[in-house]
């Protein structure tokens, strides 16, 4: 026995009726695309000025003229001048303009609440795609499930409403980018937000994006220097390197961050730095603070403040990552600081807990870890076949007392390739910055640190390290010998060193020149008050007697024995000078 034809019942709505000609024309065009029987009604509509729209269950075949003038607004909008007349431009696209059928799936709105709406009647939505609300409000689908499927907003989530109808894009999230991004603040969605008017974008990028395979990726061999001398000297950052800062708050792992774009001037590195869940008033300080220091000019601010939705939030590193990866992929290097991705973790656990996700660890989800590893996993250095440019990321993770074992933390530690790690005692002790030289590790910038560095480094980390051994050992003991004092009095002049202003980077050449001289006990008979200040003087002094050495490490990135011996000589002779010998 074979079963009756099931036919599908669509609706066809006008303000006139059809013809019995149109409706057999409009029957066999159902028919042919859906190959199945169709059986149409009519239902008349007032509101359609213009055309027809057929609905068969959530999909909507819009022949409307209301539809017809959107696809001509949107084709009018896509126009780009590029310096031209625009009157032209819009002449020609309006002649050659042909509107096309527009099918799309409607669903509709089951109830809003906090930033996130539930939609029923889109079947075929997929994750990550873009949704139209009434009114223009756009939203990510988020949770997919058998009767209803979940979406965070974009916008003021109070304009949405239980019964509006919703659309299908086919679109997933996206950012525009280009050059014109650069000195600009813009918003996740790329909008600006700095009141300097629109931007012209040269492309359009998703913000989620598959990360560099193998084959595309070459080792990292080539530094991305901080200008801080601690960091350079023991925990070098490589171009396609990922080094997590972490610490507690306030310790100063945003101003490591700044000091490291800040150092990237005349060097032709891209700089975006990515605020997330932070005061507006420090982002606009920030920003403000990079443009007396010329460092705005290559850098992009993109800005989803504590005020922002938990949905701007949690797509603002992808979107800031995606235009880094236009750049990278033109074969430039590009710097991004994330600042800081433990707020991003709250945002996507705010997020999931409203679309009734299962809790895990401190109630994050469980795919806390790859809401981070994709994203980080794109920072990169391309092979030559692909431009052989870089992305550098800098992420930052704040911690609770000093607790690095807890869950983001330690999720973040396993993905990137080392991190420095900022103690609070050490800060307050006036150590800044506050490097735990102990925690903080590069597992891959020692193979991009230049040799000239390394040779003047030597083993200053050691160094530190039979220090610190040893003045915790010297605190059972008041009576120490005169080899004892000399060790202690050299590892205080070498933490003394270590101590750098904020916003003040040094060069490769004046690192050498600091470390070649401590190393070598020059510094050492200078009291530790005046440490700072008379070892900056000292290598301003051998820079300006001997500007051959500069050439020489950036020509060669070597530093040869000749070279040596004459910082020794004229370190030697500047501090016998300052001591009055």
């Amino acid at each position: 026995m074979s079963t009756p034809d099931v036919k599908l019942q669509a609706v066809l709505r006008s303000a006139c009726p059809p013809s019995e000609e149109q409706r057999s024309r409009l029957t066999a065009f159902l028919e042919k695309k859906y190959q199945q029987s169709v059986e149409l009604t009519w239902s008349e509509d007032k509101s359609i000025l213009g055309g027809f729209r057929i609905e068969l269950g959530t999909e909507v075949i819009d022949w409307t003229t209301g539809g017809r003038l959107d696809q001509l607004k949107e084709k009018l909008a896509s126009i780009s001048a590029g310096g031209q007349d625009v009157i032209p431009l819009i002449r020609d696209t309006v002649k050659s303009w042909v509107p096309e059928v527009l099918a799309y799936e409607v669903g509709t709105v089951l109830r809003v609440a906090d930033g996130i709406a539930y939609v029923s009647g889109l079947e075929h939505a997929s994750y990550g795609e873009i949704l139209l609300f009434e009114g223009g409000i756009r939203g990510m689908v988020q949770d997919l499930k058998e009767d209803r499927i979940g979406c965070i907003l974009f916008g003021d989530y109070e304009a949405v409403r239980a019964g509006d109808a919703v659309r299908r894009t086919g679109k997933t999230a996206g950012i525009g980018a280009g050059d014109a991004y650069l000195g600009r603040v813009v918003d996740a969605l790329g909008a600006p937000i700095d009141g300097k008017g629109p931007i012209t974008a040269d492309a359009y990028r998703p913000i989620e994006n598959p990360a560099p395979g193998i084959i595309d990726r070459q080792p990292v061999d080539k530094p991305m220097e901080t200008g801080i001398l601690s960091i350079d000297s023991m925990f070098p950052i490589g171009r396609g390197q990922r080094e997590l800062i972490i610490g507690d708050r306030q310790t100063g792992k945003t101003a490591i961050a700044v000091d490291t774009i800040l150092n990237q001037k005349g060097k032709n590195v891209v700089c975006i730095y990515v605020a997330i869940g932070q005061k507006a008033s420090s982002v606009a300080q920030l920003t403000e603070m990079l443009r007396a220091a010329g460092a705005l000019e290559y850098t992009t601010v993109v800005c989803a403040s504590a005020s922002d939705f938990a949905s701007m939030q949690y797509i603002a590193p992808y979107a800031g990552c995606a235009l880094g990866e236009y750049f990278m992929e033109k074969g430039r290097d590009v710097l991004i600081v994330y600042d800081d991705l433990s707020k991003h973790a709250i945002a996507y656990r705010a997020l999931s807990l409203l679309l009734e996700r299962s809790p895990g660890r401190e109630a994050y989800p469980g795919d806390v870890f790859y809401l981070h590893s994709r994203l980080l996993e794109r920072s990169a250095h391309l092979s030559d076949e692909r431009g052989g440019g870089s992305m550098t990321a800098l992420p930052i993770v704040e911690t609770l007392d000093g607790d690095v074992s807890a869950y983001i933390p330690t999720n973040i530690i396993s993905i990137t390739d080392g991190q420095i790690y900022l103690e609070s005692n050490l800060f307050f002790a006036g150590q800044r910055p506050a490097v735990n030289v102990g925690l903080s590790v590069s597992r891959v910038g020692g193979a991009a640190q230049i040799k000239a560095v390394k040779q003047a480094t030597g083993s200053i980390r050691l160094d530190l390290a039979q220090y610190r051994e040893m003045e915790v050992f010297t605190q059972f003991f008041s009576d120490l010998d005169e080899a004892t004092k000399r060790q202690l009095a050299y590892g205080q002049s070498l933490v003394r060193l270590l101590r750098q202003k904020q916003y003040h980077p040094y060069s490769q050449c004046r690192q050498v020149i600091l470390l070649t001289a401590a190393l070598q006990h020059v510094l050492q008979p200078v009291p530790l008050k005046e440490l700072n200040e008379t070892a900056e003087a000292m290598a301003a002094y051998v820079e300006e007697n001997a500007p051959w050495i500069r050439q020489e490490i950036e020509q060669t990135e070597q530093l040869s024995e000749k070279a040596k011996q004459e910082i020794l000589r004229l370190s030697s002779e500047f501090v016998q000078k300052r001591e009055g010998k």
